[in-house]
């Protein structure tokens, strides 16, 4: 079974390297994301059409400030560089349930 840190950085992995297809591998098909501003992205082509564009562009990159693991969850502290003018810092929690990532869950 994978644990589930390993299943969050191979989504970072995938994120840093601008592979939509493996950042989108990590996640189950009805993935629910609540972002910053309380809206909702629910499955893995919200996710995709959420994402393609910056993956094309090469411009997003994060970096892992912190991280906690409790059972099926992980929650990093990262530092997103490239979506705005400074470095944005963020709370992302990840819960992992049969080796994808089912809920993501940003926290400021």
């Amino acid at each position: 079974m994978t644990e589930p840190r390993d299943v969050v950085e191979q989504q970072l992995a995938a994120y840093n390297s601008h592979d939509l297809d493996a950042f989108l591998a990590t996640y189950a098909e009805d993935v629910t994301i609540r972002r910053t501003d309380g809206s909702l992205l629910q499955g893995r082509p919200a996710l995709r059409d959420t994402y393609a564009g910056q993956f094309t562009e090469g411009r997003c990159r994060a970096e892992i400030a912190g991280r906690l693991t409790e059972g099926d969850w992980v929650v990093d502290h990262e530092i997103a560089h490239g979506l705005s003018p400074e470095p944005l810092r963020v709370l992302v929690a990840y819960r992992v349930r049969d080796g994808l990532i089912d809920r993501v869950d940003f926290l400021g």
